[in-house]
């Protein structure tokens, strides 16, 4: 597997993170498969500059040989590609910074779990990414965007991070559909916020973005009483 950080650390009036991400994975979908793209939530904190949410994203993607294996000269062909897409894109006043890579080692995780929760600087992100040879560039601006694009790499290779913006074709159910629908959609498993696994009912659909835990979609659902009882979806980070 290949992991795709990024963080445009967009300006107000202009298309996100998130919008950008699903950009991206739309043109890379052509020639790889997209395992999806999760939103990590970082440090929420007025010392930071953001627009609306300091958040990052993470694309997952196979190169369909065996075992999912990449190599060096696959992640530098993506690393092009992806920056001539986001260069194309860029706006004045953004920062964004970009990480594409074969290896995720726990230190990046930690370091994602940091930048969750405090104030952490371009210095440290691009130390840890040259101790592990791993490929960090800011591609405008102050360049701030290197910190969210390694973190999320980190947070997103733990497997118990973020929620999905994408993910086979969950974007495209609405209103209240089957169990079975979302599994076919793409969506691992669905189960309450206790861990108990559902496997019939209704589920409302509508802006569906399923949690990444144990390294797969899990869709969280609770119960409403609502129009005769269906499974509401729970928005987790």
């Amino acid at each position: 597997m290949l992991y795709i950080g990024l963080d445009d650390t967009d300006i107000l009036g202009t298309p996100g993170t998130g919008q950008l991400a699903r950009g991206i994975a739309a043109m890379l979908a052509e020639d790889y498969k997209i395992l999806g793209v999760i939103r990590q939530q970082l440090f929420y904190d007025p010392r930071v500059p953001f627009t609306k949410n300091n958040s990052s994203a993470c694309i997952i993607i196979t190169n369909g040989l065996p075992g999912g294996a990449a190599d060096e000269s696959l992640a530098l062909a993506i690393s092009e590609k992806v920056r001539v897409f986001m260069q194309a894109r860029f706006q004045p006043g953004s920062d964004p910074g970009l990480c594409v890579s074969a290896v995720a080692p726990p230190a990046f995780t930690v370091f994602g779990r940091r930048a969750q929760r405090e104030l952490v600087t371009q210095t440290e992100a691009r130390a840890l990414a040259a101790e592990y040879h791993v490929p960090l560039e800011g591609l405008g601006g102050t360049e701030d965007g290197v910190i969210g694009a390694l973190a999320a790499v980190g947070l997103t290779a733990s497997g118990e991070d973020g929620r999905y913006i994408l993910v086979g074709h969950s974007r495209e159910l609405t209103g209240l559909q089957p169990v079975e629908a979302l599994l076919e959609a793409g969506i691992g498993v669905v189960q309450t916020a206790e861990g108990v696994p559902v496997s019939e009912g209704l589920v409302l659909t509508d802006r569906l973005r399923p949690a990444r835990r144990q390294g797969q979609a899990v869709a969280v659902v609770t119960w409403s009483e609502e129009q005769g009882g269906y499974w509401l979806p729970l928005k987790l980070d």
